[in-house]
Order: structure tokens, then C-alpha cells, then sequence
């Protein structure tokens, strides 16, 4: 049995409070990646009034700590260095990290599809030819917390962090062709960074911070609530929650003190103490998450430099489009305001999941709902981007084994907008405008590249024209609103849409469903269209 002096270990660790010797953060460790092009923060704890010391890349830096023991140097911008360096921290102790790389560093976060790793996606072939030594990850960790925590700690969410879980952080590590060493590796990291790589040369580190199952409210700052008006009542429900659980905790011990003293008046044995629920911010299975996984996961990474987000979420708020637009703008707006920079943040539209759907209405609500509000983000997250994902989902699992060209379509935004790939088509297209003539409805779309086609793809291979083939997925309803399969014809840069029976059409929907099985339009870089409507209904 862990005993409560363990327990409480953790805690001054994590905080910061006690250190017989200088430590730095533990996001620091052998193999990482710096941030080239920018200060980076290097910091930690020693004792109060200790003199620390940090040499790296020829910087020669010095700083006394503070009345709490927590001190920090901040390294002038680097050039991009594959060469491996040192890392040294001299206190009344010596710390010496190796093997240091200065290039880009990308925080994927999000839910599991962005943890699943490296060995799960039945790509062998990959595993045997990632010989990337300019490649670095840093497999991820776990940490709901109710305080803002400083320091990485692994805090599963059935019980308090104990002393042990500290071994359990995983350090940086390289990529090799051993599915053993990276099999924790985040797979759309892993695709990401090594197109990359491969095309600019920059050394590029991985860091992944996701939690399978968890919901874009946990992930949200307590700023975001006052900052963002659209989601302060996730604070009021929170806090909503945090209350319920105060008084019920107090009246359940109350009780207990009662019968307890009862029994004691009569000669008996007393019962056990009621089980106390974890607090509600704290207890991940108990659903009130708000906040928790920023609180343990991303405020502790707050002063370390990275070059952009990547992100991957959605399916535990699949549902909604309007309220996930909000949630989605304050949590990257909120992040950057808080690292200080406004950094790239790129996501993925969810894929096609669960059985196919024909219904030209698209069914009952589930993710066509989340995909038209990551569509409508892009006009709203300055310097956001999207893979389309529609065509390499699994209707059985949740999980996509196809990482890879999720992966490396987020790539394409980055070598086109943060490395300067000019002509890069980067993206599928893009629902645009919409115009009606008599009794058909012209669609145009951004990102059209060498135009339009029908397309099909076939597992990892490039989707590829599909000639002959007849445009599917398309919907049209006329002012009656009810929906009909339509006919849809590419026409140079647009595509025009009709049915017969809906002489005077007034809206269209394209792949509107959960799993809008078939639908091809693509351009002629294979890259899919998005999911559109263009009602409100």
C-alpha cells in the first residue's frame, strides 16, 4: 500500500518545493530537440539562492534561484543544427545531457487517435526503414489534475501520483528501425515529421501530449473562460461540479461521524469511512474533465519552445459544429496567447467511421456535425490548417490504421505555409461559393490544383482518377427542404449540381454523413475534397 509520505513525494517534487540537488524540468532529457530560431527556456529547481549555471551551443549562462528554489535561463535563437551537442547544468551538482539536436519541435495533441502509436498501424516496412537520426519523439504520459501542475508527472486518472510514477515519464528517444523502440512513437507525428524532414533537412522533434477518450473541454485553459465568452459555461459547469462534490463529501461524513459515534456509545466496532469520490476535476471517468489535462499536461510545457500545434480530436464531441468551433478557437487562441507567439496550429477532420450511410439527408447527427465546424474553423484560427480524412477511415474501427496519409497531409500545410514550399498544393478542395442558375446550383472550391476529378484510393496507394466514373455524395433540396440524391458534374473549376425533381434547388450537401461511403471528388493531386453543406438547417 502506497503510504500518504509517498503520495505527498510526488507532490513537492512536481511542484518544485524540495531539491537537495539542481534538476531541470523533465521535459529535458538525452536525444530531445531544441527550438532553432527562437529564446529557449531552460529551467528547473535547486536549493533557495544557488547559483545554477547552463552551457549549450557555446551560450554560457548563469542565474541564482529564487526564495522557492525555481531558477531559468533563456538561450539566444539558434540556427538549425543537426550535429549533436551537450547540454550541461552545473549547480552543487552536475547535470550533462546528450546528444542534443537544435531544429522544430510539434506538440501533437488531442485524443487517442494522436497517441496510437508507430506499432499498431501494420506498416512494417516503415518501421524498417526509419533510420531518422534527425528525428526525435517523446512518447506521451498521462496527468489530470485540478491544480496547475509545473513539472511532468504521470498521474493516472484511477489514483494519486505516487513516487513510482515518475519512472514511468518516458524520455526522448531516436527513431530507428526497431518496432520495440518506437512503437510508442505517435504514428501521425511519425509520418509528419519525416516528410519534413526528408524535404527541408530541419531536425524535428515530437512531442506528444494526447489522452485517448478525453474531450476538447479538458484541454482548455482557465483563461479561456474569461477570454473567450463563447465557452464560460464550461467554468460555471465545472464549478457546478466542484460544488455538488463538496457538500456531498461533507454530508456522507457527517453522517458517518454520527452513526460512528453512536455505535461507539453502545461498545461497538465502528464501520469503515465512506469511499470519498475523487474530485470531480480530477476524475476523468466521472466525465467532469474541464480543464483537468490542461491543467496536468499542458500548463507544465508552457515555457519550453516548440514551432507549432498539431492536433487530433473530436470523436468524444462528435456531434457538435457551432459549440465546437467555439471550443476549438479558444483553445488555440488561449494556448497562444499563453506561450506568448502565435504559433501554426493544424488539425485533422475526423474520417468516415461505422456503417455506411444512404441518406441523402445524411442521417441522424454524429460527425458530419464536427467536420462542418473544423470547416468552418479555418475562416476562424488565423494560421490554422486541415487534413481532409474522409477517404481512409475504417467503418469498423475508431482507429484508422492508415496514419500515414493523415500524417503527411498535415505536412503538406507546414512545407507550404511555415517552410516555404511555393507552389505546394497543400490542401483538397475547399467549399467556396455556391450560385444558383435556374434549376441547378454551380459549387466553386479553393484549392482545386491541377482541377477536378473523381478519384478513388485504394489503402495506402494515391488516389488516383477514376475515369468514367460519375461524381458521388452529392445532395440537393429544394425550399421544401427535403433532400434527393443529385447529379453532379465537374465543369472546369466548379461543379455543377441538379435533380430533376427539384426544379428550383436552394442548398447542397456533399458527403453529409457519418460514413458517406463513395464519395470521390478529389483534385488532381489526390487530395480529397471536404465534407460541405451549404444550409443551416
Amino acid at each position: 500500500m502506497k503510504t500518504l509520505a509517498s503520495c505527498a513525494l510526488v507532490v513537492l517534487l512536481s511542484s518544485g518545493l524540495v531539491h537537495a540537488d539542481v534538476k531541470l524540468h523533465r521535459v529535458f532529457t538525452d536525444h530531445m530537440v531544441l527550438q532553432r530560431d527562437m529564446n529557449v527556456n531552460v529551467w528547473g529547481w535547486a536549493n533557495p539562492g544557488e547559483k545554477v549555471s547552463v552551457q549549450f551551443d557555446g551560450q554560457n549562462l548563469s542565474v541564482v534561484t529564487d526564495a522557492k528554489g525555481k531558477w531559468s535561463v533563456k538561450l539566444a535563437p539558434m540556427k538549425a543544427n543537426p550535429t549533436p551537442q551537450n547540454l550541461t547544468v552545473i549547480g552543487k551538482n552536475k547535470i550533462e545531457l546528450t546528444d542534443i539536436l537544435v531544429g522544430d519541435i510539434w506538440l501533437c495533441s488531442g485524443q487517442s487517435n494522436m497517441a496510437f502509436g508507430v506499432g499498431g498501424i501494420n506498416t512494417p516496412e516503415d518501421v524498417k526503414s526509419a533510420d531518422y537520426p534527425l528525428m526525435r519523439f517523446r512518447g506521451g504520459w498521462g496527468c489530470w489534475s485540478g491544480p496547475l501542475m509545473e513539472d511532468l508527472v504521470e498521474k493516472p486518472w484511477y489514483r494519486v501520483a505516487i513516487a513510482e510514477d515518475l519512472a514511468r515519464l518516458k524520455p526522448w528517444k531516436r527513431i530507428v528501425p526497431d518496432v520495440k523502440a518506437i512503437d510508442d512513437c505517435p504514428a501521425v507525428g511519425f509520418y509528419f515529421a519525416r516528410k519534413v524532414q526528408k524535404e527541408t533537412g530541419v531536425p524535428i522533434g515530437i512531442l506528444e501530449c494526447a489522452i485517448g477518450g478525453s474531450s476538447i473541454e479538458a484541454w482548455l485553459p482557465p483563461t479561456a473562460f474569461t477570454d473567450y465568452s463563447a465557452v464560460a459555461y464550461l467554468a460555471k459547469r465545472r464549478q457546478e461540479a466542484i460544488d455538488h462534490w463538496h457538500k456531498k463529501t461533507i454530508a456522507d461524513m457527517e453522517d458517518w461521524g454520527v452513526e460512528a459515534k453512536k455505535t461507539l456509545a453502545e461498545g461497538k466496532d465502528i464501520s469503515n469511512p465512506p469511499a470519498v469520490a475523487p474530485h470531480p476535476n480530477e476524475d476523468f471517468r466521472g466525465r467532469c474533465e474541464v480543464s483537468t489535462l490542461y491543467n496536468g499536461m499542458i500548463n507544465p510545457l508552457l515555457p519550453f519552445a516548440i514551432k507549432g500545434v498539431l492536433w487530433y480530436q473530436g470523436e468524444n464531441n462528435g456531434s457538435e459544429q457551432q459549440t465546437y468551433i467555439d471550443k476549438l478557437s479558444a483553445l488555440a487562441g488561449s494556448w497562444r496567447q499563453l506561450w506568448g507567439y502565435e504559433f501554426p496550429f493544424y488539425y485533422v477532420q475526423l474520417p468516415n467511421f461505422e456503417q455506411a450511410v444512404d441518406a441523402p439527408s445524411g442521417g441522424k447527427p454524429g460527425w458530419q456535425m464536427i467536420r462542418m465546424g473544423m470547416l468552418k474553423a479555418l475562416k476562424v484560427i488565423p494560421n490554422s490548417g486541415m487534413a481532409v480524412t474522409i477517404d481512409v477511415g475504417d467503418s469498423k474501427d475508431i482507429h484508422p490504421r492508415n496514419k500515414r496519409d493523415i500524417g503527411e497531409r498535415l505536412a503538406l500545410w507546414a512545407l507550404a505555409k511555415d517552410y516555404g514550399k511555393t507552389g505546394l498544393v497543400y490542401s483538397g478542395p475547399l467549399y467556396q461559393s455556391m450560385q444558383i442558375d435556374g434549376s441547378r446550383i454551380q459549387i466553386g472550391f479553393d484549392h482545386i490544383g491541377g482541377g477536378l476529378m473523381a478519384g478513388k484510393k485504394d489503402g495506402l496507394n494515391p488516389a488516383v482518377e477514376d475515369q468514367g466514373a460519375k461524381l458521388k455524395s452529392f445532395a440537393i433540396a429544394g425550399e421544401d427542404k427535403k433532400w434527393v440524391w443529385a447529379d453532379a458534374v465537374i465543369d472546369g473549376k466548379t461543379v455543377v449540381v441538379s435533380n430533376p425533381a427539384v426544379p428550383k434547388p436552394v442548398a447542397v450537401r456533399y458527403a453529409f454523413a457519418m460514413n458517406p461511403e463513395g464519395c470521390n471528388l478529389y483534385n488532381k493531386e489526390g487530395l480529397p475534397a471536404s465534407p460541405f453543406r451549404t444550409d443551416d438547417w
